[in-house]
């Protein structure tokens, strides 16, 4: 029986509800490339990095986003939010998911509707992330503008 159930189709028009937010377009692939990591779905990884190269995203900024804490190339915005994308990811190794603090400090950089998409975000990249892993999607073949 092949892994491939229809409900990859639902889960794109889901995506594609948060695709024209203020968040910008680079955080929100960052932070989909981070949780992607952090969650082992090579397909998701493989997807957001190309399309993010495609659309100008430099080997500099997206090399180091598993080390964003020591890379010098992100904003302050741009880590607040991968710190929230880490650890609502992570939420299995942290009773209680996002702390108030990483919260407060998406905060200070997005306002109520680009921390909405953002919680959304990082909310749809960990359900793509297992579904993939659960189908067996295998990685490295994505083409960009695929799911356009």
């Amino acid at each position: 029986m092949a892994r491939r159930p229809s409900v990859v189709r639902w889960t794109c028009v889901a995506s594609r509800s948060v695709g024209d937010t203020a968040l910008p377009s680079a955080t929100a692939e960052l932070v989909k490339i981070r949780a992607s990591q952090i969650n082992g779905c090579g397909f998701c990884t493989d997807m957001h990095t190309k399309d993010a190269a495609h659309t100008g995203r430099t080997a500099t900024r997206l090399n180091p986003i598993a080390t964003w804490r020591e890379a010098t190339v992100f904003t302050d915005a741009e880590r607040a939010a991968l710190e929230l994308a880490e650890q609502g990811t992570r939420i299995a190794d942290a009773a209680g998911g996002v702390s108030d603090e990483a919260w407060a400090n998406a905060a200070k950089h997005y306002d109520e509707e680009q921390l909405a998409s953002l919680a959304l975000i990082v909310a749809l990249i960990n359900a793509f992330n297992r579904l993939n892993v659960i189908v067996q999607q295998s990685a490295g073949d994505h083409q960009v503008g695929r799911f356009a």
